[in-house]
């Protein structure tokens, strides 16, 4: 039987439309998704208000944590696989980064900072926060500023770009402090809280979030000239071009609708879990430029 040059045609396009061939076409990390059915995200457990763990579900929650979720609705529409599987992975500031390399972890939104070091390592995401690196210290402790802790402990938390900061600053500086370098931001506020340091540095988001779920919050506060300016992104595996590009557009739609706004409020200006308390952190003048021009670059040197 002779077939019609443009009916055979038609039937090809009418195949392909109807064949899924965006899956051929399918590389690294969303071919692992494609065929796995699963998306694996790295949490924190302890970096409130980002992600953390609050109560024993065990399931993360935070400001990074619910724009993650954001990316993963965005996939689950591009993949066209409204049903698929999220995996959760705990991770530390130690692991984060070879949990992503090794392919462990397809994505970390956490606070993780966007520096040209990491980015040898992994790439980062346009920008989902700024912040400034400063001090927590007893609000009538004379420790006000970085100056005032020459030879004194002062805490940070390890593998952080805090503790590089602050024990570089000793060195130069030849301070003489005491640099402890505990496993997490909750260690490190225990250490202070309960006196074995006199000062803990770290981002002052974080910082808020430590302060918030002390005994007694009235009684500490965020203080110091920052010593860096860092912009936190999300992080996915080296040289994957087409996640990286689907993980910027679902975080960029989430910026230009207006609901990072709604995100923001929900965990730095209301209540939250696990004790109801309120951070009262507004929105920097730096975020808000960040939200309105997302950049995948880490933040310029903007130090005093």
């Amino acid at each position: 039987m002779r077939i019609v040059p443009h009916i055979l045609g038609a039937a090809i396009a009418a195949a392909l439309i109807s064949t899924p061939v965006f899956a051929a076409e399918l590389t690294g990390t969303l071919k692992k998704i494609k065929e796995s059915g699963t998306i694996t995200l790295g949490h924190r457990d302890a970096s409130i208000p980002f992600s953390y763990i609050a109560d024993a579900s065990g399931v993360p929650v935070g400001y990074s944590h619910d724009i993650q979720l954001k990316v993963v609705d965005a996939i689950k529409k591009d993949l066209a696989m409204p049903d698929l599987k999220v995996k959760y992975n705990l991770v530390t500031s130690q692991t984060r980064i070879p949990l992503v390399q090794n392919g462990t972890v397809d994505l970390e939104c956490g606070s993780t900072t966007n520096n040209a070091e990491r980015g040898q390592q992994v790439d980062f995401s346009v920008g989902i926060f700024e912040i400034g690196t400063r001090l927590l210290t007893k609000k009538d402790s004379p420790y006000k500023d970085f100056a005032d802790l020459k030879g004194k402990n002062v805490v940070t938390t390890a593998g952080t770009t805090s503790e590089r900061i602050i024990k570089s600053m000793n060195a130069d500086k030849q301070m003489g402090m005491n640099v402890i370098s505990a496993k997490d931001h909750g260690e490190s506020f225990n250490m202070l809280e309960s006196g074995r340091a006199v000062a803990f540095m770290m981002d002052d988001a974080l910082l808020a979030g430590e302060m918030a779920k002390a005994k007694k919050p009235d009684d500490w506060a965020v203080t110091g000239t920052a010593q860096s300016y860092e912009i936190y992104g999300c992080m996915v595996r080296k040289d994957d071009a087409p996640f990286k590009k689907a993980v910027d557009d679902a975080i960029k739609a989430t910026f230009t609708s207006g609901e990072i706004n709604t995100i923001y409020a929900k965990w730095f200006m209301q209540p939250i879990p696990p004790k109801g308390l309120n951070l009262n952190f507004p929105m920097s003048d730096e975020l808000k430029n960040l939200i309105a021009n997302p950049t995948d670059k880490p933040a310029p040197d903007k130090a005093i």
